[in-house]
Formats: C-alpha cells, structure tokens, sequence
C-alpha cells in the first residue's frame, strides 16, 4: 500500500538563520513605541532600634578619678555622762533640732548639792586661816624690826602663813571641781543641730563616760571616700567633686579639704574627705554616694565611649548619615569616667548619629532605618 503521508525535510542552516532574523525583527517591531520598565530594587534596608544609637552632643566634660563612699556629719557630738547618778528627766527626742545650750537631760544632784555646801564652808574657814596667818605674819615682822622678838619667831609665821594659803587654794580647787560636778548633772546640747541618737531613759543609772545623745550639725556635711594611687595627680584640696546619692539622679557639688598623707595599707588606696554643703538640709548623714573629682573640665562634643572603636590605631565611629553607614575616623580627648563619655576633638559634629553596640558592625555604605520606640514604620535617618 502507497504512503499517503510524506516526510518534512530538515531545514538546512541557512534556513534557521532566517527564520531567527524573522523572529528577532518580529519582537522589535512589537516592542517599538513603549518605554521600558524599571527594574525592581533589590537593596535591603537593615532595621536597628534606638538603643542602637547615640546623638553626638555639645556638652561639658568633667575628667577626675571616680570616687565612692559615705555622707557623715561634719559636726557631730557624742555626748557621754560626766557624774554619775540616776538619769531623773530627758528633756529631748531623737530628730528633734537642739540650740547651744538646750538641756537634753538631768541627773540626780542631790549629793552634789551637799559636796559644794561643804566646800563652801570649807573655803570659808581657809579664807579665815589664810587671813589670819598673814596678820600674824605682819605682826611679827613688826616686833623682829623693833627687837621684840627674835628672827626665828619670824621664820615660823611665814611658814605658817604658807601652809595657810596652801590650804585655801586646795579647798578653792575642791569647790570648783563639786561645782563644775553640779552643773555636768545637766547635760546640754554644745552646738546647734539635731539630735540624732537617744541612749538613756529616765530611771537609768548612769556611770561617768555612759552615753547618753549624739548630737550632728545637718548644715554641713562630709564624703568619705578613697581614690587609687594612680590617681593623686589629679586629688589636690580645693578641687571639686561633682557627686550623687544612692538612688537619687541629682547631682551634687563639693570641695576635697583633706587627702591622707599615707595609703591604706588593706585596700592600697588614699582616704580623702569632700566637704558638702547642705543648707536646705536636703541630706543627711549616713547615705552612700558615687561621684567624681572633677580634675578638669571644658565643653566639648561628646559620644558614648561604647560608640567608639580604639582597637586600631586611630579611632573610629560608625556615623549614619542620610540613612547610610560611614566610617570616620576620630581624633578623641578626654574621658568622663563618671559619665562614661568621650571628647571627639574632630571627625563629628554636634548632632551627628553614630552607631552602638552590635550596630557597629553593620557594612559601610549600607542603608539603615531605625524602628521608634512605638514599633511604628521605620524611616531613615537623615542627619542635617
């Protein structure tokens, strides 16, 4: 049976040549007259929070050793029993502000009572004596002039009218001792201030050297604290102290007045004492503070020192600039220990963002947004 169906022959090269051209010319023709389309962007924005970021600030710099210790009282009485005796009447409280001079409390005085009457008596009879020894005395001296009585007579009326006087002194010094007695068994405050300590009762039975109040003048305090030996280059008296209390973000001033002569031998570091002065009684004593001397201080442009890169040899910041990293290199001054900052001396301006922590490692050149603190759509940042 004949083949109804006939073979296609293969297209010779130059028959696919041709066919391409056609193909090729057929898309241009169909493409002529519209505008080509933009290509999607592929460039990936990193999102970074605000914890990630720092705002170069113009500022003052404060560069001294970090100090911490404990406020005390500049002033501060602890006042002991002088006489003992029953305690028979507190006049004052703890916490209650005393004038010089305010009876805090009384002692049973009775026995000195009798003490000065009997010294007393006993002066008078010596003032007597002593008296009558000088006539004595004069008298004779008279007689021994005219060759009434012989010198040895005189020699004994001296002898007596110093044993006179001795005995009139001895009695006056008793009487001024029961006395002074008397008036200890009253105790009062010896400065203006607060009471800050209570340690009798009425009924007690004190014995000389018992403690009774303390006694501490709030107008003006002190820090205790130390410094490294490293530091006494920069600890002289007369240099300020810029300081605050545990758990308080207000800062306080003061002014070193003594730096020991010898260091501790336990902690190998030097004790110095701020004074602090508290006029509106905002402190009290007892309460720990951290500070600084502030050896020197200036304005400057400042960054945190975590923004900063000192590995190399010279120190470099990642700025974000128009929504892109840069890296640029920064000449640094001095270090706020206190405020954990750093002068930049060039390379940044006032207001310049630079990158913390591990957004320092993000690539150069790369585009950068920051997330606000309400997870709201990011933007890039755009310095001015």
């Amino acid at each position: 049976m004949m083949n109804t169906m006939r073979r296609l022959a293969p297209l010779s090269p130059l028959s696919v040549r041709t066919t391409s051209l056609l193909l090729t010319g057929a898309l241009v023709l169909s493409a002529c007259g519209k505008k080509p389309e933009a290509a999607p962007s592929t460039t990936a924005v990193q999102m970074i929070g605000p914890d990630n970021i720092a705002v170069a600030s113009t500022d003052t710099l404060r560069s001294g050793p970090a100090i911490s210790g404990a406020l005390v009282a500049d002033r501060e009485a602890r006042i002991r029993a002088e006489v003992a005796g029953a305690v028979l009447q507190t006049f004052v409280e703890a916490g209650q502000r005393v004038e010089t001079g305010t009876p805090l409390v009384r002692i049973d005085d009775a026995v000195l009572q009798d003490a000065v009457l009997s010294a007393r008596s006993a002066l008078a009879q010596a003032t007597v004596g002593a008296d009558q020894a000088a006539r004595e005395l004069k008298r004779a001296k008279t007689l021994v002039a005219a060759g009434a009585i012989a010198e040895r007579d005189v020699e004994g009326a001296e002898r007596a009218e110093l044993v006179a006087q001795a005995q009139l002194a001895d009695v006056k010094s008793r009487l001024s001792t029961v006395e002074k007695n008397l008036r200890n068994a009253t105790v009062r405050a010896p400065f203006a201030g607060v009471v800050a300590e209570k340690s009798v009762s009425p009924g007690d039975i004190v014995a000389p050297g018992a403690a009774l109040f303390t006694i501490i003048d709030p107008n003006s305090l002190r820090v205790e604290a130390s410094v490294p030996t490293s530091a006494l280059s920069d600890v002289k008296v007369g240099a300020p102290v810029v300081f605050t209390v545990n758990g308080s973000d207000r800062e306080l001033q003061g002014r070193i007045t003594r730096v020991s002569p010898m260091v501790n031998a336990q902690t190998r570091q030097v004790s110095v004492q701020a004074s602090v002065p508290n006029a509106k009684n905002a402190l009290v004593a007892g309460l720990f503070v951290t500070g600084r001397i502030a050896a020197e201080k200036r304005v400057g442009i400042l960054v945190p020192d975590r923004a900063v890169d000192q590995t190399g040899i010279i120190a470099v910041v990642m700025r974000l600039k128009g929504g892109k990293v840069e890296r640029v290199e920064v000449q640094l001054g001095l270090r706020d220990e206190g405020a954990e900052t750093l002068e930049v001396r060039s390379g940044l301006a006032g207001g310049d963002t630079v990158l913390l922590g591990a957004a320092r490692g993000i690539s150069v050149g790369s585009a950068v947004a920051v997330s606000s603190p309400k997870d709201a759509p990011a933007v890039p940042v755009k310095n001015n």
